[in-house]
């Protein structure tokens, strides 16, 4: 049994429809630091984390304060717009992200499907204790796997949010959810 920590990035400079990749913003960055000093008494753990900038940011004080290099992985990545909508500009992803997110995954296209699989099958792969460094969508992709739910958004994790894990016998168990935002994501 392995214990897995997923943390939602911390606020970034600019919203899924405004920018591809950016880094944190101001309050984003000390946020981050905030959250090093709240899970410092865990590790050190390895910490495996999303490829994108602001999951890196959130991630780097807390690997500095335990000595580690974050992992980066692809596994934990923003959920991937369908090429079809990422032609049409970051404006028509926002869009398209607050449509579905009261949908089903099995009302999805196969890229969809196919990374809610990468993503659990990844989570599932993790023998070790570990802190996760990811993003809102992901946290809902594993808390529907635990919850055996299918719904692309469960609830509403807030920045810098921790929820918590178990991978045993080939599952994931929900042992808490993180704290959920005060106002709606999408």
């Amino acid at each position: 049994m392995s214990k897995l920590y997923l943390v939602r990035h911390a606020k970034a400079a600019a919203n899924f429809a405004e920018a591809a990749d950016p880094g944190l913003s101001e309050e984003g960055r000390e946020h981050a630091v905030d959250l090093a000093l709240k899970l410092e008494s865990l590790g050190p753990l390895p910490i495996l984390c999303s490829p994108l900038q602001r999951a890196q940011e959130t991630a780097a004080p807390l690997a500095n304060r335990w000595g580690e290099v974050a992992e980066i992985s692809s596994a934990v990545a923003e959920i991937p717009t369908p090429p079809d909508i990422a032609a049409e500009g970051l404006a028509a992803r926002g869009a398209w992200l607050k449509r579905i997110a009261g949908q089903r995954f099995a009302d999805q296209p196969g890229i969809l499907r196919a990374w809610r699989q990468g993503v659990v099958g990844s989570l599932l792969s993790c023998r070790r204790d570990m802190v996760i460094v990811t993003h809102f969508m992901v946290i809902n992709a594993a808390l529907g796997a635990a919850l055996k739910d299918d719904r692309l958004v469960l609830f509403q994790p807030d920045y810098c949010s921790c929820t918590i894990f178990e991978n045993s016998e080939g599952s994931l168990r929900l042992l808490e959810r993180g704290a959920e935002a005060a106002t709606q994501v999408l």
